[in-house]
């Protein structure tokens, strides 16, 4: 079967500054293909090219005859408010209204209910994570053979990130996207396509098997460049020696240096990558924050709910829960920058707060960004010495011609970057990081990672990375929607694997069976009756099941292995397209068989 997309030999520039040139890519039905690379590198554009919203300067896009293909758009704020049953109608094209004009009732009921929505609702009435449900409906509706993603977990919560990588792996066209969350990629690609310097590469496998292969081939070609430039400078030396280069036997050692000149003008160099350091300040007290019964109310609705826990000096705390269920509340509320409407909450001593705050209302948009650095002085004082501002924005990637446009002319990356950028330029001991990682490029986002792993004072973080979540965090604060706030033991990982524990056990079993990693099960979870019940003995047939658990268990592990390696292999999608799909959708399935026969084990074991 022909690919659903080809570019070939595509060539796209804005102003001087060429994004592709001579790039091709294929991509196959039922192939899910990430797009990476820095900010600014032009991801967003191969996207316009693909859909056919932009045009190539050179060589051309072709999509299959009679390929259906939706986008999922970026921006919801777009979208004109209507009933969601019209939101989703309107993703049915004007052929698809002529040729399956009495289908169409059909398949958008057939969407909605697939995706839990209520067709009579007002989409504006809707929150951020349901529009965007709604309109991730809008695109499957025309069954399409080719979806394309921009960033589709930008500003969602876990819940809803996760639930969109079900539907997406149970998405049987081909997808192409663009994304910087590592977790998403790694559970929903194939392949990834990197593009850097103009040029596209492929990559067979997952966003972990890429980084690394990719961080090899970097430290080579940097390698051969460092010997090219010496052998370059080498004959430059020898050139302006002047007689020697002009004997006629040499002709051919001049045209060979005109030619290393040449092949060294063309080359491109990366973009340069984000210089960022926390100052850290003196040590604070040994009590950091400490709640007591803390309840925190807005308009009619208990948003935090008999809230305790103690900080101390030097934790790493990640704090996860839904859109709208009080993570940024939990942080004002133990900053002081609200009261609670009951219980106490006390602050040790000597805190000096670094806060970067989701919204970015610590920016002046009207002000230069220079000035939001420092508007008294053309100078930033880190560890101890004087900057000039430019030197000190040049690490966070900022041009000299940057520092005197107003920051609001910046584009989201851009702003996230010079937040960061006024946030260390002050001494810390207590880190506060409320979504830091929004609009962020994956190498800055790792960079990030790793200054704040290396951070040695308190970290509070609001984060929907889970990679990030998992690297920087020793406890999380879990808020599930209705007020409570559960303290637990490990990084997002282990929480998604007890929560899963616990759900699965919840349609078969009582909570109790299911132990909790670390830590106790939480105190809302345990009655007297469930603590002080024995334990029974199991039957004969659940002891058989039991024995049998850990083979079984080790067998599905073997079998993901198995058709990880092989649907990573590169010529898998050449492949009939339905042995692709029955093979990607076993795949898919074996995480949830294997969730379900742990949750079984542990239920049994604890029985």
């Amino acid at each position: 079967m022909p690919p659903v997309l080809r570019l070939d030999d595509v060539s796209l520039a804005f102003g001087a500054r060429a994004l592709l040139e001579h790039a091709t890519l294929l991509v196959e039905p039922g192939e899910r293909v990430c797009i990476v690379g820095r900010n600014g590198e032009g991801k967003s554009s191969l996207l316009k090219l693909a859909a056919a919203t932009l045009a190539p300067d050179g060589g051309s896009v072709w999509t299959r005859p009679g390929t259906r293909l939706a986008v999922l758009e970026q921006d919801i704020t777009t979208v004109a408010d209507a009933p969601v049953r019209d939101i989703v109608a309107a993703g049915l094209s004007a052929q698809d209204a002529a040729q399956d004009h009495w289908q169409q009732p059909v398949q958008i009921d057939k969407v909605l209910t697939r995706l839990n929505l209520d067709g009579q609702a007002r989409f504006a009435a809707l929150s951020g994570g349901w529009r965007r449900r709604a309109l991730l409906a809008r695109a499957l509706v025309s069954d399409p053979d080719l979806l394309l993603l921009d960033e589709p977990t930008n500003h969602l919560d876990i819940d809803t990130i996760e639930w969109l990588e079900k539907q997406l792996l149970d998405y049987r066209g081909a997808l192409l996207f663009v994304s910087h969350d590592r977790a998403f990629v790694n559970r929903i690609a194939t392949r990834i396509v990197d593009l850097d310097r103009g040029r596209l590469s492929s990559w067979p496998g997952n966003y972990d098997d890429y980084a690394q292969k990719k961080q090899a081939q970097l430290a080579n070609e940097a390698k051969e460049n460092a010997l090219f430039d010496k052998r370059l400078a080498q004959e430059e030396v020898w050139i302006r020696k002047g007689v020697e280069a002009r004997r006629t036997r040499n002709e051919g050692r001049v045209r060979a240096l005109q030619a290393m000149r040449s092949e060294r003008r063309a080359r491109r160099e990366r973009t340069g990558q984000a210089q960022m350091a926390v100052q850290e300040a003196a040590e604070s007290s040994q009590l950091v924050f400490e709640a007591e019964n803390v309840s925190v109310v807005l308009g009619e609705r208990t948003v935090i709910r008999e809230f305790n826990c103690r900080i101390l000096r030097g934790e790493r705390i990640g704090i996860v829960g839904p859109n709208g269920a009080g993570k940024s509340t939990l942080i004002r509320l133990l900053l002081g920058e609200i009261e609670p409407a009951s219980g106490r909450v006390r602050r040790g001593g000597r805190l000096e707060v670094a806060y970067y705050d989701q919204q970015r209302a610590q920016l002046n948009l009207d002000a230069p960004v220079a000035e939001n650095i420092n508007a008294r002085s053309d100078f930033v004082r880190i560890n101890g010495e004087n900057r000039h501002i430019s030197s000190y924005l040049r690490d966070f990637l900022f041009r000299p011609d940057q520092l005197r446009t107003p920051a609001r002319a910046l584009s989201g990356g851009e702003r996230n970057r010079l937040l960061l950028a006024r946030l260390f330029a002050q001494p810390a001991n207590l880190l506060v990081l409320d979504e830091p990682t929004n609009d962020l490029d994956i190498d800055t986002l790792e960079l990030l990672e790793e200054l704040v792993a290396e951070f040695q004072g308190t970290l509070l973080l609001v984060s929907h990375d889970r990679a990030f979540l998992d690297d920087v965090v020793s406890s999380l604060l879990v808020l599930e929607g209705d007020g409570s706030v559960q303290d637990f033991v490990g990084g997002y990982s282990d929480w998604a694997r007890w929560r899963d524990a616990r759900d699965a056990a919840k349609r078969g079993a009582s909570v109790a069976a299911v132990p909790r990693p670390q830590q106790k099960p939480p105190a809302a979870t345990i009655t007297p009756d469930a603590v002080s019940k024995p334990r029974r003995k199991l039957s004969y047939k659940e002891q058989r099941e039991l024995a049998s658990l850990p083979a079984k268990l080790e067998e599905l592990e073997q079998e993901k292995a198995d058709l990880a390696l092989e649907t990573g292999d590169a010529n898998f999608y050449s492949r009939p397209h339905t042995e692709v799909a029955e093979k990607l959708a076993r795949l898919a399935a074996l995480d949830d068989e294997i969730d379900t026969a742990l949750a079984r084990w542990m239920e049994l074991e604890d029985a």
